[in-house]
């Protein structure tokens, strides 16, 4: 034990040599033999390590053709079981690129490898380790650190998610102080999250899409053009131009829950025609045979997004719309039953498409429309159409204030019945219910809005938003007439933030209604059940099953 002492001491005394030796010398690149020494003896034992972490960096840039040997000499003592001499190694790190900028790329790539530890101060080191390395360069450093996002590098699942942990906890949180100059700066790491999206779950895409839109080139003064990129970016996470295939679950939820994250960007004067056109040509074709659950998320994103169609997506949709709109209003009230839901979305998707086409609904609905165009087809004899479709709009009306009776009296029961209440767990019980009554009304309120106008031989089509749609924030409460009501100043589409794109709960809504039918017909309201949302897990490749 003595002995090996004795060889410690000797050991550190001889690097306290070259240490004042390399001090002294004015031309320190001319003692080549003792760096060359601290390189061997920081080798030999823990505190030699110890001490060889502080001196290997300090003249590190004085010898260049030293610097491949002098590296691997410190990464040895990174890698040193003893947790104190791996702490002091990993704080040394960044002062290898101090004035050696090129060693920054080399420098991260360890620090990525020492995320992967359990151990809270060897943690806090790499965190500052690697706050240091932005200081001296940030774009070099986000670059390096961004080659382990992507699906490109062979990094390990378990590092990556590492990674991925410390951009959102330790470095988006410091885009003020890192990203500078600003515009330049966000731009390049817009690009390098553009680069990493190829292989991320849903969980991982809401963050970077949360990050995107918290940067001043994408904020409320953004042009529009700015907006299109943002919606590009989330149509590439929608593989919008994979083959349709709806037994394929996984896709159609990814396609929901994408559409819903570009909502505020439509709303913002970007252009959805790509997902428009996959709507138009696959899902709406195809929506009797969706998932049941997914159903009336579709509808919900489709209500939000068709106020942004162009009058030649409109034209080209409508047919479809309109033959769902028949299939969810009862021909008659008695044997029928409606879901209610489904007739709002699909009302006010017909308005918003009807108003930039409103012609193309004379053929489909036997209105008489008159904008001058052939395709008004006032020559033709669409009489049979008109009848059955105004009979359905009156049966739509007759089951909904039949049901806004229902709710009403509903609501009452269930005001008595809080003031009895004893127990938190009955009021808790009592205060869902009313929310729910309150959302049923607020959704027949907007039925009878829409179809009061429906009945004219030449309609008026709502292309506004004095509807509110009843899942959305209501400006105000909601009035007991039929009159609608604005829409909040946050517009369209999903808040981009913690609930931007995830498929949302319809629950409450549809419980609003139960217990109100009317007989076993089609389109129950029943059976809307929670959307699954993003899933969980990360399974390499593309079209995995992540949303």
């Amino acid at each position: 034990m003595s002995e090996q002492y004795s060889e410690d001491a000797k050991h550190i005394e001889k690097l306290y040599e070259y240490d004042a030796r390399l001090s002294a010398s004015t031309d320190k690149s001319q003692n080549v033999q003792d760096y060359e020494g601290i390189i061997e003896l920081s080798k030999t034992s823990i505190k030699t390590k110890q001490l060889g972490a502080q001196l290997i960096p300090r003249y590190f840039k004085f010898f260049t053709g030293l610097s491949t040997k002098a590296f691997d000499a410190y990464l040895d003592i990174v890698e040193e079981v003893d947790i104190g001499v791996r702490v002091q190694a990993i704080r040394g790190l960044p002062l290898f690129s101090k004035d050696t900028p090129e060693f920054i790329s080399k420098l991260i790539d360890v620090l990525v490898q020492c995320l992967n530890t359990e151990e809270s101060v060897e943690r806090d080191a790499v965190h500052k380790a690697f706050t240091s390395l932005f200081r001296q360069d940030t774009k070099e450093s986000l670059t390096a650190l961004f080659k382990h996002t992507g699906a490109t590098l062979t990094t390990d699942d378990q590092i990556r998610e590492k990674v991925l942990n410390f951009i959102r906890d330790k470095v988006f949180p410091l885009k003020g102080e890192l990203l500078k100059p600003q515009e330049k700066m966000e731009r390049h790491i817009t690009d390098l999250i553009k680069k990493s999206l190829g292989d991320v779950s849903g969980e991982e895409f809401n963050m970077f899409m949360e990050f995107l839109t918290s940067l001043s080139i994408f904020g409320g003064k953004a042009p529009q053009e700015r907006m299109q990129e943002l919606v590009e970016i989330v149509e590439g996470q929608a593989d919008l131009d994979s083959q349709f295939n709806v037994a394929d679950s996984d896709h159609i939820d990814r396609f929901i829950s994408c559409l819903q994250t570009a909502l505020p960007f439509f709303a913002r004067g970007a252009q959805g025609t790509k997902f428009l056109n996959y709507l138009n040509k696959h899902i709406i074709p195809a929506f009797d045979k969706l998932p049941e659950q997914r159903k009336l998320d579709l509808l919900r994103a489709l209500a939000e997004i068709s106020p942004y169609t162009t009058a030649q997506v409109s034209r080209q949709m409508l047919p479809d719309i309109v033959q769902l709109l028949k299939k969810y209003m009862p021909a008659r009230k008695i044997g029928e039953e409606m879901n209610f839901t489904y007739v709002e979305c699909l009302l006010y998707v017909l308005h918003h498409l009807a108003h930039k086409a409103p012609n193309a609904t004379n053929s489909l609905c036997g209105y008489k429309i008159v904008t001058g165009q052939p395709s008004d087809r006032l020559g033709e004899d669409f009489s049979e159409s008109y009848q059955e479709f105004t009979e359905r709009l009156t049966s739509v009306e007759d089951l909904t204030k039949a049901t806004m009776k229902k709710l009403t009296q509903g609501m009452a029961e269930h005001n008595k019945a809080m003031s009895a209440a004893k127990t938190d767990e009955e009021k808790s019980s009592l205060k869902t219910k009313k929310q729910n009554t309150t959302t049923g009304l607020r959704t027949c309120n907007n039925i009878l809005a829409m179809t009061k106008g429906l009945h004219a031989k030449a309609p008026s089509f709502i292309g506004d938003k004095s509807v509110n749609l009843s899942w959305k924030e209501a400006a105000k409460p909601l009035p007991s007439t039929a009159t609608g009501v604005k829409r909040p100043a946050n517009g369209s589409g999903n808040n981009v933030g913690a609930k931007k794109g995830r498929v949302q709960n319809h629950q409450p809504m549809n419980k609003a209604f139960e217990g109100i039918s009317y007989g076993g017909g089609r389109g129950s309201h029943r059976g809307q059940g929670r959307g699954q949302g993003r899933r969980g897990g990360r399974d390499r490749g593309r079209g995995r099953g992540y949303w």
